[in-house]
């Protein structure tokens, strides 16, 4: 799945038209106002784009999770200020995203203003992919674009079911951009080809490990997840993270991977996490064979930094998910920052390097190298899904080209 067969907003007469987008503005929230607007900022192409081509610019979004209810703190009210603060001119804002509010704000809009609906999850239709409500999103405009490729893995009316009563569905900039970057990573990679996969759990990367294996020359595994790859080859692991009931995936994944798959030689170990405190209490760094009784693993150690930095230095295409270790302490966030920065370096000596977005995104931004790197995804579950191999909803239905 790639951008380059679906249909594109560049491919499309939009002059004078009236065009729905789906963007993605579930931004964070504090008392009303905006804290974090780079999602906002993600979709400035795009709407840019329908501006300065004369369409009438009607833009939705989901933001938080109200279920179906008007929660006054789920509001996208502040961000259509955000947005039109940042576009420099009025953004027009409606209580509702169907119905007589919505259809009169659509009505009042001449050709290059902008419009922000309401919270589509203030309906609870809108997650039931209810085709009744698909078809009052669909009846505001002549012309559907998503660019929202943090909610192309959703199923819902306004990514998937809107596209049944449209005439013309198609790609936004950043939609194109998110698919170009991972959909080449995977389809044509210049190599060395480096998987970094990390994160808490085994049964949440399963699908990414199978899917990735056999397109790369090297996966390195971090985080809670090795543990249970330790306990596979008969290692004590002491009190970290394992999942008993897949031990026997992991046994069967080291046998397939061979030296495919790289393990942490050494890592950095705590008698006590506390990670709602964000504390530990004393530490060291122990072989992979000494981790005792009591202890737990929380990072790798500075020999398995330096072998992950020889691979990737030398890499051509990398794709990070999933951070080494619990990076929201500071103690213990060595490796993961290591591999933000050495990420950066590479990709100054021209790799081409993907973070996969969620918590691989927060590693970035934290290591300050989030301009550094190719490519930030802008969706955690949905750049997963894509390099599982899954089709995605809100891509699927888009128009071929």
């Amino acid at each position: 799945m790639s951008a380059v067969n679906k249909l594109f907003i560049e491919d499309i007469n939009v002059t004078g038209k009236r065009v729905i987008v789906r963007v993605d503005f579930n931004v964070p929230l504090k008392d009303g106002v905006v804290e974090n607007d780079k999602r906002i900022r993600a979709s400035l192409p795009t709407i840019k784009f329908l501006i300065d081509k004369g369409a009438k610019v009607i833009l939705m979004s989901h933001l938080g999770r109200p279920d179906g209810q008007r929660k006054p703190d789920m509001s996208l009210a502040p961000v259509a200020k955000v947005l039109g603060e940042i576009l420099d001119t009025t953004v027009q804002f409606a209580e509702d995203c169907v119905g007589p509010f919505a259809q009169a704000a659509v009505d009042s809009l001449a050709a290059g203003e902008v419009l922000l609906l309401e919270n589509l999850r203030y309906h609870a239709a809108e997650e039931a992919n209810d085709p009744a409500f698909a078809k009052q999103l669909a009846a505001l405009a002549d012309v559907y674009v998503n660019d929202a490729f943090g909610a192309a893995h959703r199923a819902h009316a306004s990514t998937e079911g809107i596209t049944k009563f449209i005439g013309q569905a198609a790609c936004g900039y950043l939609m194109k951009k998110e698919l170009d970057y991972l959909g080449t990573a995977l389809a044509n990679p210049a190599r060395p080809f480096v998987a970094i996969i990390g994160g808490s759990k085994v049964s949440s990367k399963i699908d990414v490990i199978q899917s990735l294996l056999p397109k790369v020359d090297k996966l390195l595994l971090g985080g809670g997840m090795t543990y249970t790859f330790l306990k596979a080859q008969g290692l004590e692991i002491g009190n970290s993270l394992f999942e008993a009931d897949k031990v026997e995936f992991a046994k069967v994944l080291l046998a397939q991977a061979g030296d495919k798959l790289v393990l942490g030689t050494d890592f950095l170990v705590t008698d006590k996490l506390d990670f709602g405190g964000r504390k530990v209490g004393a530490t060291k760094v122990v072989a992979r064979d000494g981790i005792t009784a009591g202890w737990e693993g929380v990072d790798i150690g500075p020999a398995t930094i330096a072998e992950f930095e020889r691979i990737l230095i030398n890499a051509k295409t990398v794709i990070w998910n999933g951070p080494v270790g619990v990076f929201e302490i500071d103690e213990t966030a060595k490796g993961t920052l290591a591999i933000a920065e050495v990420l950066a370096k590479a990709t100054a000596a021209g790799a081409t390097t993907i973070i996969g977005g969620g918590d691989s995104a927060s590693a970035v931004k934290k290591a300050k190298v989030q301009d550094k790197v190719s490519h930030v995804s802008t969706g955690g579950g949905a750049s997963l899904e894509f390099l599982e191999g899954k089709v995605l909803p809100g891509v699927a239905a888009l128009n071929d080209r």
